[in-house]
């Protein structure tokens, strides 16, 4: 638990606490990070390996904000800082904790709760109820599914980022990709309560579709949801450079598209 001491002191000095706790490599819980459950903002971190993150992580991606916090693998609250999943060993920099960060600095009256759920390797079929991973021995859904309904016992649901569809680029899953997340999205909302909850989804990276057609597909498909799907928007991945694998983000990268998620998640607040 973070001593109260801690948890009442000012911003700033709170901000130089998690700072060193951050250097050290440690992530205190907290249970929950004070304040109003109201202005407390929860989002669900969803998909495969892009969202878990690849990218190598520097000095910048272990320090903390003082109002972002991240939902641990135990279900504790800590002080986000990167990798913020546990999918795999690799797992690095992702998109999560710059849109957190990003979230947080458009208002400063709410505090940012990320739920890392992604698991990299999965198809859209494994985000399904019951469908088991084998590669990791999850079960990606209902886990997603679990961690949501026990992080909004402290605070409110406000949206969901998803980044997958490297593995449904095929000649028989990318026709259907739409479809599938269609259904998923509706599912979705139905079984965590949230019928409203906004969905944006972003694009592979230019990188994937330069040796995959299919992966151009299922990107035309997560656009033209926008016109389908309520509170749903679509970043594109435009310009966005892998690290050297033709598959993962790099650091920057990923930064850059959390930034990019935050963009469309505000845009889709406005009235």
């Amino acid at each position: 638990m973070i001593p109260n001491t801690v948890r009442h002191a000012s911003a700033a000095f709170a901000c130089l606490v998690f700072a060193s706790w951050a250097a050290a490599g440690e992530a205190p819980a907290s249970s929950p990070p004070t304040g109003p459950k109201q202005t407390f903002h929860i989002y669900l971190l969803i998909g495969q390996s892009n969202m878990a993150g690849r990218g190598q992580v520097a000095a910048e991606d272990k320090t903390v904000h003082p109002r972002v916090f991240m939902f641990n693998r135990a279900r504790q609250w800590a002080p986000a800082a990167n990798p913020l999943h546990f999918d795999k060993p690799a797992a690095g920099v992702g998109p999560g904790l710059a849109f957190g960060k990003a979230m947080a600095d458009r208002d400063p009256s709410v505090r940012i709760g990320l739920v890392p759920c992604a698991v990299g390797g999965t198809s859209i079929s494994k985000w399904m109820p019951g469908a088991k991973d084998d590669a990791t021995g999850t079960h990606p859904y209902d886990d997603a599914i679990a961690r949501a309904r026990a992080a909004v016992e402290d605070g409110v649901l406000r949206g969901i980022i998803w980044h997958q569809g490297e593995g449904d680029s095929s000649a028989q899953s990318a026709p259907l990709y739409g479809e599938r997340l269609a259904a998923f999205i509706e599912r979705l909302r139905k079984d965590l309560g949230a019928p409203d909850v906004l969905f944006v989804a972003a694009g592979l990276g230019d990188f994937v579709v330069s040796r995959n057609a299919e992966a151009g597909v299922v990107n035309q498909a997560m656009e033209r949801l926008a016109g389908r799907v309520k509170n749903y928007a679509f970043v594109n991945s435009t310009g966005l450079k892998d690290k050297g694998d033709r598959l993962h983000f790099d650091a920057a990268s990923a930064r850059e598209l959390g930034r990019r998620y935050a963009d469309a998640m505000a845009r889709l607040t406005k009235p």
